[in-house]
């Protein structure tokens, strides 16, 4: 088994430091450090993923059980992410956004999971950590500022609107760490997780004619001595960054891995991408929602 998980870690193929990618494997030209996935392949990679495996789903919780998590993760939160921004008034408006994106996209919250919902408004650009029900409110569990995709600059896209699912029809990967030529760790240090959600269609911000193309659609850290600065304002490619300690909470704690960690317990790529001293909430969701209040997303 040692010698097994030994080959599947050197069998990363090299990936550009940003992760967003238009048209084809390329990296932001302002964030080029290398990457690798620790794990396996990536999903470009001339060896296809296998068929997904249906796997039974956890037990359901009960609505205790469901207000203790979201009690933990909270303050989990507050100590594990400086600056977080935690609930407030504001969350009712936050709540109509994922519960509007959640509907366009035609997800059925069919029970208590965890969103992580973006708003690319150039005058927002944030996201939070949203606990979705199907019959009972829903809460704001915290958040973090984040960039998205950046409006005016060649090959910069926006960042879409619309839910994405995180699945293990997709592997993610984990960054090397190492400088490019203008010393930056475009997605951020060794380890930082990358979340990938596959091609999607965006527009090309440099054109007034709001002309599309692919991106390889990312939520990933940055450099954390010199890009981390400007989260909070569009910057990427089109990919999300997030600080990396949001990055660091939202990988240890699985908020994207329900998938992940059903996988994991008979594949052993799914193990050794996932973190051995994890802390998986059994609240954890597969979607990314992307919206724009500034557009009435």
């Amino acid at each position: 088994m040692r010698a097994s998980l030994a080959a599947l870690l050197l069998a990363g193929a090299a990936f550009t430091a940003s992760g967003c990618m238009a048209g084809q494997p390329a990296g932001e030209a302002a964030s080029s450090a290398p990457a690798v996935a620790l794990a396996v392949p990536l999903p470009d990679a001339a060896v296809p993923l296998p068929p997904a495996v249906t796997r039974p789903a956890p037990p359901p919780l009960s609505p205790a059980q469901v207000e203790a998590e979201v009690a933990r993760l909270r303050r989990a939160l507050a100590r594990e992410v400086p600056n977080a921004i935690l609930p407030s008034a504001d969350d009712r408006r936050w709540i109509d956004r994922a519960r509007q994106g959640a509907a366009a996209s035609g997800h059925a919250v069919d029970h208590p999971q965890l969103l992580v919902v973006v708003d690319r408004n150039p005058h927002v650009q944030a996201m939070r950590i949203v606990m979705a029900r199907p019959d009972g409110p829903w809460e704001i569990v915290g958040g973090s500022r984040v960039s998205t995709g950046q409006a005016g600059r060649h090959d910069y896209y926006i960042t879409p609107v619309g839910m994405f699912l995180h699945t293990e029809d997709i592997l993610d990967y984990r960054a090397q760490g190492t400088f490019n030529e203008n010393h930056i760790r475009g997605i951020g240090t060794k380890g930082m997780r990358v979340w990938d959600f596959g091609w999607q269609w965006a527009t090309k911000g440099w054109r007034a004619d709001r002309e599309g193309g692919e991106i390889r659609l990312e939520l990933h850290a940055t450099d954390p001595e010199f890009l981390e600065q400007r989260i909070g304002r569009p910057a990427s490619e089109g990919c999300i960054r997030v600080p990396s300690a949001m990055n660091r909470f939202l990988d240890r704690h699985g908020v994207l891995d329900a998938d992940y960690e059903r996988a994991a317990a008979d594949d052993i790529r799914y193990r050794a991408l996932l973190l051995p001293d994890r802390v998986p909430t059994p609240l954890a969701g597969d979607a990314l929602v992307v919206v724009d209040s500034g557009a009435g997303g």
